[in-house]
């Protein structure tokens, strides 16, 4: 038995990962087109407006509209869809911040459910049960490129005549039923900040195949105004989110690698499944049979102390590191985070929904604690390696089982 990398062992993964940001001459001929155009704002330019059309077709929406970032993305979905001060959106509580301040952005109160202990993912039961006369949408984060249940969800929205918003930030070209995911409700929305699956280091995205939606978005992201009026024209609140011509130009030549990637990501996952499946300790997320393509923004493990003699979550992280296996940080729930726990997210709301009591704040959420704290993620560009590369972690994460009492108590092996 090798002794453990962390207690002066051997590395157990020995070949580098592929690097991220993958780049060639296809961004540096487009951003050299973009500079000597002196064309780089997008309003004149063409750049951006040729992604968001090529990004939007290859997701099977009619529209896209490429803002500044992932998270003004989900404000100019709120902005669009009309919701505001005295209005509720069911999120998950396994989550970024983003998917809730931008509800508290526009005034509305978000209001957190649990997510399911197989995928991660918003749990549609406690969605519907969740649903009030307040209720306008549900925004359903694809956990780590993995679809929250859109059959469900989406029926759920239907009856109860509310929006349904897919915050897509990990899951750009992932599948449900063959179709790619961001068209399932009233629209998608996508990240591209530097770890996501494409990127210009920052930037997003809304698609959508509601033509009034697209055109509040496209009015709410350029200071109010509305396509074809004058240019001093403002007719509705808007904000600058406009996405420059620099990385419009960045994220059409990103594009055209993402369908590989996402399959190449998709198989790698899947022979990790089984096996990462075999090790005692550990159980990977769930892949439903719906998803017949997963973006893989993270590769997500549950990883059980107790079956590795009390170590913590934490320690195993420590570990995998040490054996030359990356790591990303999972997300906290949102209901423990300072600005929830300190009331402060009250002084976004108005009215008597700023001072009555919010009682799913002091819920449990075992399912998102699990999640949280006893999970770990390997980043996605671990993933666009070859088959040696998934080999190597899984002897490397066996490596760490087999040596679980040691690092337990944190002792070196004779």
């Amino acid at each position: 038995m090798s002794q453990l990398a962390l207690l002066g062992g051997p590395k157990a993964k020995k070949k580098p990962f592929p690097e991220w940001p993958m780049y060639d001459d296809k961004e540096r001929r487009a951003l050299m087109e973009v500079l000597e155009s002196r064309v780089w704002w997008r309003t004149p330019g063409t750049k951006t407006l040729e992604f968001e059309r090529a990004f939007a077709k290859f997701h099977g929406a009619k529209h896209g509209v490429a803002v500044t970032n992932g998270t003004a993305a989900l404000e100019v979905v709120m902005a669009a869809l009309n919701i505001g001060p005295g209005d509720e959106v069911i999120v998950p509580d396994f989550t970024f911040i983003a998917t809730a301040s931008a509800v508290l952005f526009v005034g509305a109160l978000p209001v957190m459910v649990d997510v399911r202990r197989d995928t991660f993912c918003i749990d549609p039961e406690l969605v519907e049960a969740a649903i009030t006369p307040r209720t306008k949408a549900i925004i359903a984060v694809h956990m780590g490129g993995h679809p929250a249940d859109l059959d469900r969800l989406s029926e759920i929205a239907s009856r109860h005549n509310v929006a349904l918003v897919e915050d897509s930030s990990h899951a750009h070209g992932t599948e449900w039923r063959g179709r790619r995911i961001g068209t399932f409700g009233s629209a998608g929305t996508f990240s591209f900040q530097s770890s996501k699956l494409m990127t210009a280091g920052e930037g997003g995205i809304v698609i959508t195949n509601h033509d009034q939606v697209e055109r509040l978005a496209r009015s709410v992201h350029d200071c109010g105004r509305m396509p074809g009026e004058w240019f001093y024209s403002h007719f509705i609140y808007g904000s600058n989110y406009r996405l420059s011509e620099w990385q419009g130009a960045v994220l059409s030549a990103q594009l055209t690698r993402l369908d590989a990637q996402t399959a190449h990501r998709h198989k790698n996952a899947r022979l990790l499944d089984k096996l990462l499946g075999q090790i005692p300790s550990i159980t990977p997320q769930k892949c439903d049979e719906r998803c017949t393509r997963n973006g893989q923004y993270a590769y997500i493990f549950h990883v059980d102390g107790k079956a590795l003699g009390g170590t913590s979550t934490t320690r195993f992280i420590e570990a995998m590191n040490a054996e030359g296996i990356p790591n990303q940080a999972s997300y906290p729930p949102l209901h423990d985070l300072d600005v929830f726990k300190s009331n402060t997210y009250r002084c976004k709301l108005t009215g008597t929904q700023a001072e009555e009591d919010h009682p799913f704040l002091r819920q449990a959420f075992p399912e998102t604690q699990h999640a949280a704290w006893e999970t770990v993620w390997i980043p996605q560009p671990a993933l666009l390696g070859d088959e040696e590369d998934m080999h190597e972690i899984a002897a490397g994460l066996a490596k760490i089982q087999e040596n679980a009492r040691q690092l337990a108590v944190g002792v070196r092996s004779a």
